[in-house]
């Protein structure tokens, strides 16, 4: 897929998970995102870069601030999407309180600039 296609497809994203939440919870959007398969790849898709990208794209041209867990939710079911098999770690440290939300694979976390899992404690990971 070109790259205008992964934009598409993660704007698609950052839309869905904001009508969710007007509709619903975080908590269906947390079941979503659990409940996301990763697809077989039969042939060789796009690589974990391209989709990080596209992803990074959309969220500069979409209309409002997306957070952290906007963008790790969409960030995960796309990947996912792509044959790659991704989790959404939720984590929060304690002094000062702060939470943040972000994308692993193979364990290692995607897109982030500072080593998140040194400074949050994991809460949950789907």
């Amino acid at each position: 897929m070109k790259m205008t296609g992964l934009v598409f497809q993660a704007f698609w994203g950052l839309i869905a998970y904001d009508v969710m939440l007007m509709l619903g919870k975080f908590k269906t959007v947390r079941s979503i995102v659990g409940r996301w398969v990763v697809k077989p790849r039969t042939i060789p898709g796009e690589s974990l870069e391209q989709i990080v990208q596209a992803i990074n794209i959309a969220c500069i041209c979409y209309p409002k601030q997306v957070l952290c867990l906007q963008r790790s939710s969409v960030t995960t079911c796309l990947l996912r999407h792509h044959g790659v098999a991704a989790q959404m770690v939720l984590g929060a440290q304690k002094t000062p309180f702060a939470a943040h939300a972000w994308t692993e694979v193979n364990s290692l976390p995607i897109n982030e600039r500072s080593n998140v899992q040194a400074r949050y404690t994991v809460w949950e990971r789907c």
